[in-house]
């Protein structure tokens, strides 16, 4: 049986003793924070092993949201999530008032939200450069982009 590389993302850091826990019932290896786990799952697709996973550890851990660590053949990556009851129930409810199914409005939904975000950062860096460009010369700035790049990330700059 293959086993699927699934990614949980949790709603707040664990402490030793729930990673412990979690550890005992399936192995898990976490990020230095605790609030992302890796996991690999047996199972014949990989919304089988979402699914298995969650049941698994639904008790034990704050899931918020569990994805598939590599695209499928389309690039698209596995998305599980559990909504709360009121969501799920407006959900449903828009479903059934417009045709289509929960998946596809909720994809719909996720993909118009990235897309937003998307339009949104590049608005907000345009903008930045512009303030730049209006204190320094272009090639400066490029020079100064070209090393910035070129340099070792090491974490965000206050």
């Amino acid at each position: 049986m293959p086993h699927h590389a699934l990614e949980i993302t949790l709603t707040r850091p664990l402490n030793p003793a729930e990673l412990d826990a979690a550890c005992r019932r399936m192995p898990l290896a976490a990020n230095c924070d605790t609030t992302r786990l890796m996991a690999l799952v047996p199972a014949k697709t990989p919304d089988r092993a979402a699914h298995r996973l969650r049941r698994r550890l639904t008790d034990r851990l704050p899931l918020d949201v569990i994805t598939t660590h590599y695209p499928d053949a389309s690039g698209q990556v596995l998305l599980n999530l559990a909504l709360p009851p009121a969501a799920h129930t407006a959900l449903q409810t828009t479903a059934l008032q417009t045709g289509q199914k929960p998946e596809r409005l909720l994809e719909r939904a996720v993909h118009r939200a990235l897309a937003e975000h998307t339009d949104h950062e590049v608005k907000r860096l345009e903008h930045d450069v512009r303030r730049l460009l209006a204190h320094t010369a272009p090639a400066h700035l490029l020079a100064a982009m070209g090393h910035a790049l070129t340099r070792t990330p090491q974490g965000p700059t206050p």
